[in-house]
């Protein structure tokens, strides 16, 4: 599929040893420098060592929160694609404070840091969390409910920073609201662990996968190389009613947690077939989860020119073979 990328720039990627920020990192590699800004508090120096003696790679170490880091990583910066943040519903309330400082106060260092060194284009990861208690379905971007956790609350309060960015400082800023991001490097490890690499992990050691409630709260399950798209249309396009607006990414259809579950031990079955014999249990609902979660792409579609590459059953076929290959179990 092609689209428009990015060429020919300096660019940033904050949170850059992480899943999404080292596959935007490879991504980008070959056209442009970057420049990754990681503190390896959730993302792995595993994730950046192929690309470490690449001769348009510079890592700098340092954390978000630290505004002097900030400046120093927007330096003759053309593009910032800021995935650096602490995840994770649960996490959030396990630890509100970290969570807001990271998230919320991170996000303000580097977006000011980038108002000052005149960066051109302000990319940030934004999130479906958002919609919070909205029951509405499909998501559209201008309607949103009431935040259901303090992860909600801080990536929210990014795109009203972002907004007031534009509106008194005319930055380029652009949000783009992730959907249950899942694909290569996605780590399967520590508590607050994707659903996705989690249940692969434990599919692959006969082991069952435990589904919160029932398993029919609904996801749209964006396969990564969908995140990569927008991230390239959202930093590149010219069109000025796209500037300043947050977007959806995400495939427009949605799957139930028990459906996913099932695809994704089919897929694995094929690899072992003693994977089908291993059971699915069912534990208690979740706090904070949003029940279900399906966006509209329209809006991206329309202003972008997003065409999702791959619907579910792609993405969980190339995923499944990422980790066959790279947790050992070949």
């Amino acid at each position: 599929m092609t689209y428009q990328r990015i060429k020919n720039k300096n660019v940033l990627v904050t949170g850059g040893a992480g899943f999404i920020g080292s596959n935007l990192i490879e991504d980008l590699l070959e056209d442009n420098k970057v420049v990754c800004l990681d503190n390896f508090s959730t993302g792995f120096k595993s994730n950046i060592d192929s690309f470490l003696a690449h001769p348009n790679f510079e890592l700098i170490e340092g954390d978000i929160t630290n505004l002097t880091v900030c400046r120093e990583a927007v330096s003759n910066i053309d593009i910032v694609l800021h995935q650096a943040a602490l995840g994770s519903v649960p996490r959030s309330i396990d630890n509100p404070i970290a969570t807001n400082e990271a998230n919320i106060t991170g996000f303000l260092n580097l977006l000011y840091a980038a108002k000052e060194a005149k960066v051109q284009r302000f990319v940030y990861a934004a999130s479906s969390s958002t919609y919070g208690d909205s029951k509405a379905l499909p998501k559209i971007e201008n309607e949103i409910g009431s935040p259901l956790s303090p992860y909600a609350v801080t990536k929210y309060v990014n795109e009203l920073y972002a907004h007031v960015f534009r509106l008194n400082y005319g930055m380029e800023v652009i949000g783009l609201r992730y959907f249950n991001v899942y694909g290569r490097r996605q780590s399967p490890a520590g508590a607050y662990a994707a659903v996705i690499p989690k249940f692969t992990e434990l599919f692959m050691d006969l082991k069952s996968p435990t589904i919160n409630g029932d398993g029919s709260f609904s996801r749209d399950f964006t396969y990564i190389d969908n995140v990569l798209q927008m991230n390239h249309l959202a930093a590149t396009t010219d069109n000025p009613a796209a500037i300043g607006e947050v977007f959806n990414v995400a495939v427009g259809e949605r799957t139930t947690l028990l459906e996913m579950t099932e695809l994704l031990k089919r897929f694995l079955s094929l690899k072992n077939p003693a994977i089908a014999n291993v059971e699915i249990v069912h534990g208690p609902e979740r706090q904070g989860d949003i029940p279900h979660s399906l966006a509209s792409i329209e809006k991206a579609q329309k202003l972008l020119g997003y065409n999702p590459s791959h619907q579910l059953e792609k993405g969980l076929k190339e995923a499944v073979n990422w980790y066959w290959e790279n947790l050992g179990k070949k």
